[in-house]
């Protein structure tokens, strides 16, 4: 695997364990299910305008499986890999893999390389993946996640060919800060992650081996009637899984400490706003530059002959 040439970053100490056994309830994460869907459609409008024709396409981090009718529609010659590292969320991702049986059946007796859906059970940062064997991976807010960001990209370069291309989005700095406003204003614990900077993730990319890496971002601000419900959706997107949250229950005063500085964000509309900073970014496995030995590859084109 590609590594970097400093030590490993952490985005944050997040506790893995805490985020699987999260993710392992899809009943809890679907109520948040509303913003990957509008970011997902973003992200396909902008791959619409890279051409490729992909023969095998990881959705790393693939959820319940939302995305996987989407990119088989997009190509349905592909093969579709869903990767998640919850066992729950692989089991949610079958019914709609299900229903696209038919049509993979049909579609492999037409075409000479595999198509349709495949689910894998795995981590983003050691993929169950040979090298070389992706031509897209597709990652949809699930990025964020991961406590080493710059192994996972270095897993996504190992397991794209030449000139594969990647595509993701993420949550940036700007996510839940009402809600890190607030809880400031009640004790000293973090209450939300410290998402990693646009800038970082594209020195990462960088410092992993790809190339032309394009990133930008967005304000989404979602909006709410009460406290309750801005909270409830907070813990649905994955709630606080850092190894350093207060693990005892808040006291009463300090929780309405909190309440009352959120309610002091009201907008002049009455409502309460969520912020989130969406991060879109894309890049290509570049040709290597030099051997296994370290000697320097340089291609030129031969001149061509007359006819």
């Amino acid at each position: 695997m590609p590594v970097p040439t400093s030590p490993p970053k952490m985005s944050a100490p997040i506790d893995a364990v805490q985020v699987r056994d999260f993710f392992s309830r899809p009943a809890r994460v679907a109520p948040s299910d509303f913003l990957r869907r509008e970011v997902s459609a973003r992200m396909h409008e902008r791959l619409e305008l890279v051409k490729i024709t992909p023969h095998r396409v990881l959705d790393a981090g693939c959820g319940p499986g939302a995305d996987l009718a989407q990119l088989q529609k997009d190509y349905p010659a592909a093969q579709i890999i869903g990767l998640d590292a919850a066992q729950a969320m692989m089991q949610a991702a079958r019914a709609p893999a299900s229903k696209l049986a038919s049509l993979n059946q049909f579609l492999s007796k037409l075409l000479p390389a595999k198509a349709g859906v495949d689910l894998l059970c795995g981590d983003l940062g050691d993929l169950p993946l040979a090298q070389g064997s992706i031509d897209l991976v597709w990652s949809n807010l699930a990025l964020h996640w991961h406590a080493q960001p710059d192994r996972v990209f270095a897993e996504w370069r190992r397991a794209l060919r030449l000139d594969g291309l990647l595509m993701f989005s993420c949550f940036g700095p700007d996510t839940f800060r009402e809600v890190r406003d607030a809880f400031a204003e009640a004790d000293l614990y973090p209450h939300a992650l410290p998402f990693v900077d646009m800038h970082d993730f594209g020195d990462m990319l960088v410092e992993t081996g790809f190339s032309t890496p394009v990133l930008d971002m967005e304000i989404i601000t979602v909006t709410y009637d009460t406290a309750e419900k801005l909270l409830a959706d907070v813990r649905a997107f994955g709630g606080n899984p850092l190894t350093t949250r207060r693990r005892g229950l808040m006291g009463k005063a300090a929780w309405q400490r909190m309440l009352a500085a959120l309610e002091k964000t009201r907008r002049p509309d009455g409502k309460l706003g969520l912020s989130f900073e969406v991060i879109y970014g894309h890049a290509f496995r570049p040709a290597p530059r030099v051997t296994r030995n370290g000697e320097a590859i340089i291609r030129f084109d031969l001149p061509r002959k007359p006819k």
